[in-house]
């Protein structure tokens, strides 16, 4: 990149942030507002514009949707010509236009008023038909285009997609919008991945390989082979987890003696194993395995001590966790 191409990035840059900057100074009450309309909303968020702004609202429907607010993009355009009937009585409608005054759009307007959807506008349209219609004003005006013909959209549709994402986040978080609502959404993505709890992928109470702590050493590896994971739990007559024993105890234990026959299978456990709880992240439990070297980790009631599962590395390998 030459020198002058490095200059006019920075141009670009400092002129898109200083509207980011102008916009946040000017908010006021009526951002308030615009959220508790979206949060007291009982239908969908409908994010419709024109152009470069509409594609703007494509994004703002996606992150609206993403973070639990139901929302879907509507083309102005395709509105006039059968798409109206997306919109029903109880949506609110989040119109985005530079100047309040894009035909496509101002000609849905009637049609949001009769259905009695509130409007909330994103325009830099202080005087527009579209302001003057709005139940709110989100004020984009900025004072110049990053393009240097001053007609290419740009610092415009910046600011308008960064006033999308603080009302999408303001919503979140009065909403109460959690990790775990947020991988629900989010079940193929590397983020949702990150998010998986240990639950999601163990293996439940019946396929846990298990064993009484008194049991012939014979009978241990017969049960350990069964289950398939390399370990079995050492429970007693309550099924209260004692300890575990794994492929490395049994090595362990043959380079001592060769012949384990005579063992039980409490003299050759490991007591105090390495558990997780259900609802600790995946992550964590690959964390746990890595730092104590382990390829398994059962999952036990905290009161009780019963197990209530166990997951393996090759699960956690099959969810692309590792």
């Amino acid at each position: 990149m030459s020198s002058s191409s490095l200059e006019s990035a920075r141009r670009v840059l400092g002129i898109e942030s200083d509207a980011i900057a102008t916009a946040s100074a000017r908010l006021n009450d009526g951002f308030d507002r615009a959220v508790d309309i979206v949060l007291a909303c009982p239908g969908r968020i409908v994010v419709t514009g024109m152009g470069k702004s509409g594609q703007v609202c494509r994004k703002i429907a996606a992150t609206l949707a993403s973070t639990g607010t139901s929302a879907f993009f509507l083309h102005a355009a395709e509105a006039s010509h059968g798409d109206l009937g997306m919109l029903s009585r109880g949506d609110v409608c989040l119109a985005i236009s530079n100047s309040g005054t894009t035909r496509e759009l101002v000609a849905l307007l009637p049609a949001m008023k009769r259905l009695s959807l509130p409007i909330i506008a994103i325009t830099g349209g202080h005087e527009s038909q579209l302001a003057e219609s709005a139940d709110v004003v989100l004020d984009a005006h900025v004072d110049e285009e990053a393009c240097p013909l001053g007609l290419a959209p740009t610092a415009s549709t910046t600011v308008q997609l960064a006033i999308g994402d603080a009302l999408a986040v303001a919503v979140l978080e009065k909403r109460g919008f959690s990790s775990e609502d947020f991988a629900l959404l989010h079940p193929g993505g590397a983020l949702g991945k990150k998010l998986l709890r240990v639950s999601d992928l163990m293996h439940a109470t019946a396929e846990v390989p298990r064993t009484l702590a008194p049991a012939s050493m014979p009978s241990v590896v017969e049960a350990m082979t069964a289950g398939g994971f390399g370990v079995v739990a050492v429970v007693d007559e309550s099924d209260r987890l004692l300890g575990v024993i794994t492929d490395g105890d049994l090595r362990r234990a043959l380079r001592k003696s060769t012949d384990l026959s005579g063992l039980t299978a409490d003299a050759v456990m490991t007591k105090s194993p390495k558990v997780v709880s259900g609802s600790a992240l995946a992550a964590e439990a690959l964390a746990t395995m890595e730092k104590h070297s382990i390829t398994s980790l059962f999952i036990v009631d905290q009161s009780s001590r019963r197990p209530l599962g166990v997951i393996h590395l090759h699960d956690l390998l099959r969810a692309d966790v590792a």
